[in-house]
């Protein structure tokens, strides 16, 4: 199984706000991170130099119960899937296509945090 990016999701202390998204923007461009996607409820950020590091800010997850702790990207989300059931993970969130081109699940991991394990479609 191949992974192609970790990225850690950052909740935003005001919630889903657009001033929270903004005010965090501001604070990691200053580090050197630009805007690479947006879609309201989450934003990712990278380095100009480097674009593989990554960093999200989410408000709350579009369509999921939970807010992932962090995104993997993955080469195959079906095989990841289909060894973590096999495995007795907790599947927190169902395998899906998203409306925005990912195809996606989470897991449990044994510390608590809830991962988002992706691909694109």
């Amino acid at each position: 199984m191949s992974v192609r990016r970790i990225v850690p999701n950052i909740r935003t202390a005001d919630g889903p706000t657009a001033e929270g998204m903004e005010r965090s923007a501001e604070f990691y461009g200053r580090l050197g991170l630009r805007e690479v996607m947006n879609h309201g409820w989450i934003m990712t950020l990278a380095s100009a130099s480097d674009p593989t590091a990554q960093l999200s800010i989410m408000g709350s997850d579009a369509t999921a119960p939970v807010t992932p702790d962090l995104s993997i990207e993955v080469e195959d989300v079906d095989a990841v899937h289909a060894a973590m059931r096999e495995s007795g993970a907790e599947i927190v969130y169902p395998l899906r296509d998203e409306e925005w081109g990912v195809r996606r699940f989470f897991v449990r991991d044994p510390n608590g945090q809830v991962v988002n394990v992706l691909g694109h479609r």
